[in-house]
C-alpha cells in the first residue's frame, strides 16, 4: 500500500506538471504569437525545448517548495496530504483553463499544500508562506508593471528616429530570443516546483533524505511532463494574454518578454522564491501597454485576471481540504 501510495502521488504530481504546462504555455509564447513573430506550433515547440532546458538550471526553488512551506508530514497520512494538495491544484488549473483565465498554477499548488496541511493537522510554516509566496504575489506584479513600462519607454526613446517598419521587423526577430528566455525561465521556475513535491513524497516514503541531491530521474520526468504540457498548448489562455489585455506589436512583445524573463531569473537565482510566471508576464504586458496610453490597456479584463489571482490560493486550499477529507475516509 505504501509503494502504491507513493507511485500514485508521483503520478498525480506529474499530471499536475502537465496541466501546468498547457495552462502556462501562454506565458511564454502568447506575445510572440499575437505579434506574428512566431507561428503557434513553432512557438510551442521552442517553448517545450526551452522548458526542458530550464528545468536543469537550478534547485533552489524546489528546496523552498519541499521544505519551506509546510512541515513534511509522515507515513500514509502524509502521502494523503500531498495527494490532496495536488488534487486541489489540478482542479483549479482545469477550471481556470476552461474559462481562459491566466491564473497562477504555482499559487494553486501552494494553496493546495496549505489547505491539505491544515485539514490533516500538519504544521504550516506561515513565515515561509508569507516571505516566499504572499509577499512575491503582491510585489512581482508591481515590479512587472513598473519594469515593463520603463523597458518599453527606453525602447521608444532609443528607436524614436528609426524607420517604424524596419524597427518592427527587427523586433519580430528579436522576439524569438525573448520568447526563448521566457520559456527558459518558466522551466527554471515551474518544473522545480513539481520536483519539490516529488522529493517530499520520496522523503515521506523514506526513499530519500532532504540532504540528498534531487535524483536525475526526478528532474527528467518533471521537465519532460512540463514540456509535453507546454507543447499541447493552452489556446484559451493564449487569446486572453495575447489580445484581450492589449493589442501588442513586436517592440511591445519584446519588452514584455524581456521584463518577464529577467524577473524570473532574478527571483530564482537570488531569492530562491517560487514566483508566478503568470503574474509576471501579465503585469509586464500591462506595464508595456500603458506606455501607449493608459486607456489602451483593457483594465476590465485586467481586473478580472487580478481577482482570479487573489482567489486562487483560497479556492485551491478549499478543494484540497475537501479532497483530504475524502482520502481520509476512503484510505486512512
Amino acid at each position: 500500500m505504501d509503494t502504491f501510495a507513493l507511485i500514485a502521488t508521483i503520478a498525480v504530481a506529474l499530471f499536475f506538471t502537465y496541466t501546468n504546462g498547457f495552462h502556462d504555455s501562454a506565458n511564454a509564447i502568447a506575445t510572440s504569437v499575437s505579434t506574428r513573430a512566431l507561428t503557434p506550433r513553432a512557438a510551442l515547440a521552442m517553448a517545450a525545448v526551452m522548458n526542458l532546458a530550464g528545468a536543469f538550471l537550478g534547485s533552489g526553488v524546489a528546496k523552498t517548495v519541499s521544505q519551506g512551506l509546510i512541515q513534511t508530514p509522515e507515513g500514509s497520512k502524509g502521502m494523503g496530504i500531498l495527494f490532496a494538495a495536488l488534487v486541489g491544484a489540478i482542479a483549479w488549473n482545469l477550471v481556470t483553463w476552461y474559462f481562459g483565465l491566466p491564473s497562477s498554477s504555482s499559487h494553486a499548488l501552494f494553496g493546495g499544500m496549505v489547505g491539505a496541511a491544515l485539514a490533516g493537522g500538519t504544521t504550516v510554516y506561515w513565515d515561509g508562506v508569507l516571505d516566499k509566496v504572499v509577499v512575491p504575489m503582491f510585489v512581482s506584479p508591481v515590479v512587472g508593471i513598473v519594469v515593463g513600462y520603463l523597458v518599453m519607454t527606453a525602447i521608444l526613446w532609443l528607436f524614436r528616429k528609426a524607420n517604424p517598419h524596419k524597427a518592427k521587423r527587427g523586433f519580430r526577430i528579436a522576439q524569438t530570443v525573448s520568447a526563448a528566455g521566457m520559456a527558459l525561465g518558466h522551466g527554471l521556475q515551474d518544473a522545480q516546483k513539481t520536483m519539490g513535491i516529488v522529493v517530499m513524497a520520496l522523503v515521506i516514503a523514506d526513499v530519500e533524505d532532504y540532504g540528498d541531491p534531487i535524483p536525475v530521474w526526478v528532474k527528467i520526468v518533471c521537465a519532460v511532463m512540463l514540456s509535453l504540457g507546454t507543447y499541447a498548448g493552452g489556446w484559451r489562455i493564449m487569446r486572453t494574454l495575447g489580445r484581450k489585455i492589449i493589442e501588442l506589436d513586436p517592440p511591445q512583445g519584446f519588452a514584455a518578454e524581456t521584463t518577464g524573463a529577467s524577473i524570473m531569473f532574478t527571483t530564482a537565482f537570488l531569492f530562491k522564491a517560487p514566483i508566478s510566471t503568470t503574474h509576471v508576464i501579465t503585469s509586464a504586458i500591462m506595464g508595456v501597454g500603458a506606455t501607449k496610453r493608459v486607456k489602451a490597456v483593457r483594465w476590465g479584463v485586467a481586473k478580472n485576471i487580478v481577482l482570479g489571482w487573489f482567489i486562487t490560493m483560497p479556492a485551491a486550499a478549499l478543494v484540497a481540504a475537501g479532497a483530504y477529507g475524502l482520502v481520509n475516509l476512503a484510505f486512512l
